[in-house]
């Protein structure tokens, strides 16, 4: 399957222009719009200058790509320089304090925390999501169109237990396809990765009889193929018959790779856009750990219709309180951007834009940052 995306941009189109109150804001609570985007942000009247450095996710490499090249676009003194390191790392800058914000797929662990919290010196390090990043299960089957899978089968061709395609449990939920023989091989990260978390948390909560190696960011099932980003393993995909590998939407589109649907319990299988992706986050709660820190807790075993599962979302990892003065409102403005109209693009590249439920709680945490 080629997802075509023309039926889930529609009204999520760039702005023509971005107004200059999207960067220093104070207020970027704004008005909702479609796909739950805000229509404008009220701020300061000019932008800051400066530059930020952060470091983290790649799944959210391409948001990030168009989120700066749109910021610096209007905010000519303003620089902002993101690398995309893998969410481990990322979060490893934080606290080492070379990085002025982290994105990771994975909200900061318990034992992360004091850590973190000691980089900031003032305050806490909060968790704010920006990014839903639909995890697309990619392959390279040729002549092989519109296939479905579910978790069971996914966990057991990524632990090695499903080792051709013709296997009667992918026949089983394709029964007009004509399913060859290759030999599957299951590319999964080798850095430390969000994405991979998310993988193995979708995995234990809908298939917990058939994947039993547990979630964290470390791939950890034996055998299969490894390669490094999401870059590197729709790369591996794209140039090996029979491969399969999990990667973000965008990444599997760029790449031209199939992409399964998910038989999840629903009526029909699901089929991965980003309307069905965000249905999935709709569902999500707030599990704060205090103040203005808004992790998620996603149900990645719904069944619910039309709701796509296997999803991660990205957070901006940043100082409540205790950002150096020079720096805060560069912050805040890029930050207030991408929580604000930043995230009428994100359809347009792959990702679902945030809920207007949760939006605007990222919009409030990112006015009250100090």
């Amino acid at each position: 399957m080629k997802v075509n995306r023309s039926g889930v941009i529609a009204g999520l189109a760039l702005a023509s222009s971005l107004t200059l109150t999207a960067c220093g804001s104070d207020d970027n609570t704004g008005a909702s719009s479609a796909g739950g985007a805000s229509a404008g942000t009220s701020a300061s009247s000019s932008c800051a200058s400066g530059s930020l450095t952060a470091a983290g996710s790649s799944a959210q490499k391409n948001a990030m790509d168009e989120w700066t090249k749109n910021f610096q676009s209007t905010c000519s003194d303003a620089t902002v320089n993101y690398q995309p390191v893998g969410s481990g790392a990322g979060v490893q800058q934080f606290i080492a304090g070379t990085v002025d914000f982290a994105g990771s797929d994975s909200a900061l662990k318990p034992e992360e925390h004091p850590q973190a919290d000691a980089r900031c010196k003032t305050g806490k390090a909060i968790d704010l999501p920006m990014v839903v990043g639909p995890i697309a299960v990619a392959y390279n089957l040729p002549g092989v169109e519109d296939l479905v899978l579910d978790a069971p089968t996914i966990a057991k061709m990524f632990a090695g237990k499903i080792i051709s395609w013709d296997d009667k449990a992918i026949a089983a939920l394709n029964a007009d396809a004509k399913l060859p023989s290759t030999k599957v091989q299951a590319f999964h990260r080798s850095d430390e990765s969000g994405t991979t978390d998310n993988f193995q948390k979708y995995l234990t909560a809908a298939a917990p009889a058939d994947w039993t190696y547990g979630k964290g960011k470390k791939f950890n099932a034996p055998g299969g193929q490894s390669a490094k980003g999401s870059d590197g393993v729709t790369q591996a995909v794209t140039s090996t018959a029979g491969a399969v590998t999990y990667a973000e939407l965008s990444f599997a589109e760029n790449a031209k790779l199939g992409v399964a649907k998910l038989a999840t319990g629903a009526a029909a299988p699901v089929e991965l856009t980003t309307d069905s992706a965000a249905k999935a986050v709709e569902a999500a709660t707030v599990e704060s750990s205090g103040g203005s820190d808004l992790t998620l807790k996603l149900d990645y075993a719904t069944k619910a219709e039309g709701a796509y599962p296997l999803i991660l979302v990205t957070y901006e990892i940043v100082c409540e309180t205790g950002t150096p003065a020079d720096k805060l409102g560069l912050v805040k403005g890029f930050l207030g951007y991408t929580a604000g109209d930043g995230q009428q693009v994100l359809a347009g590249l792959g990702y679902a834009p945030l809920p207007e439920s949760i939006r605007s709680k990222v919009a409030a945490a990112v006015s009250a940052l100090a």
